[in-house]
């Protein structure tokens, strides 16, 4: 379940550790099977009592936790464009994208709309990442660029050189662009772009920009703190 191939034709992705595998279950989400080096008092089909020789075998960490789970991949929900939403465009970076899956569960981000090419939300450094917020924000891979073109929302978009953020108008009913690590946003979408906004720098000029798990952090925050307050 390490690779995506196998993820998809199985239904199946990987949690470890106690604390992420009661976050999912706690959520609904279906369990497959736990194995674990924890005494279990009665096993059943699908809890096993492990060895720990046998967790590193499986384990995709480099430091074991105590336990391994497979959940059922679950069905997407429906496309409801309202509220804040967020859009990935080709967020590769896995550690990246699970922390802004949390973003999205702290700040009430309910839908996350990433580009086919953003990395795959049940990648296992994801789900791990997320610490459990996975199972709480609708994420749906879909065709970025079209869904942009067609919506009659304000499209804002993070870039280098646009509006600062802490004086630009912010509207509650809104989608939020997030670009690429290395390139920002690409061309085809940066065209539904309806407003730019650029968090300002304040530091020395070496520093070329933000981490953007950081970057959205920063920008859903005065999203929440302009329009909530």
């Amino acid at each position: 379940m390490q690779q995506k191939k196998y993820r998809d034709k199985h239904g199946l992705f990987v949690a470890e550790g106690p604390k992420l595998i009661d976050e999912l279950l706690q959520s609904g989400i279906k369990l497959h099977s736990c194995f674990t080096t924890d005494p279990i008092a009665e096993p059943s089909e699908k809890h096993y009592e492990i060895s720990a020789p046998d967790l590193r075998k499986i384990s995709g960490l480099k430091t074991p936790n105590t336990a391994l789970a497979l959940f059922k991949i679950p069905e997407p929900q429906e496309l409801k464009i309202k509220g804040l939403s967020l859009a990935l465009d080709a967020v590769r970076d896995p550690g990246n994208l699970g922390t802004i899956i949390r973003l999205c569960d702290w700040f009430g981000v309910s839908q996350l709309l990433c580009s086919t090419d953003t990395a795959d939300c049940f990648n296992p450094k994801v789900v791990q990442a997320t610490m459990g917020s996975i199972a709480r924000v609708n994420i749906r891979y879909l065709d970025l660029e079209d869904l942009l073109s067609q919506t009659e929302l304000p499209v804002y978009g993070a870039v280098m050189n646009g509006t600062n953020v802490y004086s630009a108008p912010l509207e509650q009913e809104a989608i939020l662009v997030m670009g690429n690590e290395a390139n920002g946003i690409s061309e085809g979408v940066l065209k539904a772009v309806t407003q730019s906004v650029t968090i300002p720098r304040f530091g020395g000029n070496d520093t070329e920009s933000l981490n953007v798990a950081t970057a959205t952090a920063i920008l859903l925050s005065e999203f929440r703190r302009s329009t909530e307050m």
